[in-house]
């Protein structure tokens, strides 16, 4: 993407931590927000892919750290972010991009699977916004960003876990809205529909299908194709920017019409 494509340029001086950021809408967005201004903070567990994120946005000229961390432990999402304030002196943006997914109903779920799931698709943003809201406390406010999905919306076959994880991230959204909107910080969720990432893959590997035709699947929706991650992020950048100033506790779904039919 060119800087003549980007929609918001006014983060410059802003600090934005990203998790999930190695790969699919997590690398979209940490690059996005490097390409408007933004000082990022990439965390991942994956070493190899954040490290090449952060080179691409180097590359650039833009300002960016790699975090090595997991977001189910609180430990390290304690880490990353006081990783992050020393690296750029503050944090104003957060966006929970961390996530995975396991197809299955309730009977094809061991407890494990079902742990696993909530513990990176839910726990990660409870553990990471407890220790990014005190700092955006102290700066004045700041915006976070969630990642759903039109999962956790309308529930979905085959998808117990992940429909759970989801669903509660919205709710979860909702409720720190509410919690912090006196401290200047806004907080939103963005439910994507199915998006050309290396997850959608891990489904089809997960259900059996060969890629091709899962991803063909995928795209039969309104708009006739998937998503890609640079559209996501798009929507991610507007509720972090200033333009989104009177939104909080929103829920934005970016699916191509996937969900326009239903209840």
């Amino acid at each position: 993407m060119s800087k003549n494509e980007i929609p918001f340029e006014g983060f410059h001086g802003k600090v934005a931590l990203i998790t999930g950021g190695a790969s699919g809408i997590g690398r979209a967005s940490a690059l996005l927000f490097a390409q408007s201004g933004a000082e990022v903070a990439v965390v991942d567990v994956d070493e190899a892919g954040g490290a090449t994120v952060v080179q691409e946005i180097k590359d650039e000229g833009g300002k960016a750290c790699f975090i090595a961390g997991d977001v189910t432990q609180a430990a390290e999402c304690r880490w990353a972010v006081e990783e992050t304030v020393k690296a750029f002196g503050n944090l104003h943006i957060l966006v929970n991009s961390a996530g995975i997914v396991h197809r299955g109903t309730i009977l094809e779920t061991s407890e494990k699977e079902w742990d696993r799931t909530l513990a990176v698709n839910l726990k990660g943003i409870f553990l990471a916004c407890k220790y990014a809201i005190p700092e955006m406390i102290q700066g004045g406010g700041g915006a976070i960003v969630n990642i759903s999905s039109g999962w956790g919306l309308a529930g979905g076959r085959q998808a117990a876990a992940y429909c759970a994880s989801k669903g509660g991230v919205v709710l979860l959204t909702k409720a720190m809205a509410l919690d912090h909107a006196h401290q200047n910080i806004r907080v939103n969720c963005v439910c994507p529909g199915d998006t050309d990432t290396p997850m959608l893959r891990t489904e089809a590997r997960q259900l059996g299908f060969s890629v091709e035709k899962f991803l063909a699947g995928a795209a039969d929706r309104p708009m006739g194709r998937l998503g890609t991650p640079e559209e996501i992020a798009q929507s991610v950048l507007f509720l972090a920017s200033e333009a989104a100033s009177y939104i909080t506790g929103a829920v934005l779904v970016v699916d191509g019409g996937g969900l326009a039919g239903t209840g």
